[in-house]
């Protein structure tokens, strides 16, 4: 299983390193709760022409449990300490919700580091006052009565209503998944995610190119969100997914892949 140690962290990657691949390595960072496994169609598809690498973010999938607090940035380094264990001085960053946040914070702390930048269901600012009151009253849960008490409200906050209707099979699988999920590293996972700073005055520094996506049914952090990412960086393409709400990649990816691989197709 490949791993990579850094600051007593434990971080599990994928790496399908293509050989003849097209332009530089893609990096891929999945959304809170989640894992590389989100992104297992974008990876199958993209791989057949690019290096494609998927990280598990702290706490998260097979990367070690977390004990202690840290930030965002934390994040950052660990994804710049993955491509320095591996070799790669850029790639092209894409991150969903999380991972999105992530991606667009290390491509303003590290330019020299990103290619391109695609982020897909996130957001640039600080996080709303009631969105941090609704989480701390699921972390009280969680804390209480533990991870079951709150996979309802996560699953209808991570996909969207056409999933409901049309994919029973997704949303089962992705309640066994969440159940999963180690709790106590989820909550310090949550304070980093809710203690964010805002970077949108940044973004108008990003000189690459970058695809801003997110699923027009998304509850978790809606449209508008995305728009202003979008709105700020000078060179960034915007989409709006219909059908799918937060986890886009897994609700429609045969969407997502399309959109990703015309972009990918402008860099090299």
């Amino acid at each position: 299983m490949p791993i990579f140690e850094r600051q007593g962290q434990s971080l599990y990657y994928e790496d399908r390193n293509t050989s003849g691949s097209e332009g530089p390595p893609l990096l891929l960072l999945h959304s809170f709760l989640c894992s590389t496994e989100m992104w297992r169609a974008q990876i199958a598809h993209c791989s057949s022409a690019r290096r494609v690498i998927a990280l598990d973010l702290r706490g998260h999938g097979r990367s070690s449990p977390v004990s202690g607090s840290f930030t965002l940035y934390d994040m950052v380094d660990d994804a710049i300490g993955l491509l320095d264990h591996l070799g790669i001085d850029k790639a092209v960053w894409g991150g969903l919700s999380i991972g999105g946040m992530i991606a667009m914070r290390a491509t303003l702390r590290y330019p020299s580091r990103v290619a391109a930048l695609m982020v897909l269901d996130s957001h640039a600012g600080r996080e709303l006052a009631s969105v941090r009151i609704k989480y701390a009253a699921l972390a009280a849960l969680v804390r209480t009565l533990g991870i079951a008490s709150v996979v309802r409200p996560v699953l209808k906050l991570m996909f969207g209503v056409t999933s409901f209707r049309r994919r029973p099979d997704l949303l089962a699988e992705w309640r066994v998944r969440f159940m999963a999920v180690d709790a106590a590293s989820m909550l310090l996972v949550l304070d980093a995610l809710v203690g964010r700073d805002s970077v949108v005055e940044e973004l108008a520094t990003i000189a690459v190119p970058a695809l801003v996506l997110v699923g027009k049914e998304d509850l978790a952090l809606p449209p508008a969100r995305s728009r202003e990412i979008a709105a700020h960086i000078t060179d960034a393409e915007f989409f709006e997914v219909p059908a799918a709400g937060h986890l886009s990649t897994l609700e429609e990816p045969e969407v997502i892949n399309e959109a990703i691989e015309r972009f990918l197709q402008k860099v090299h």
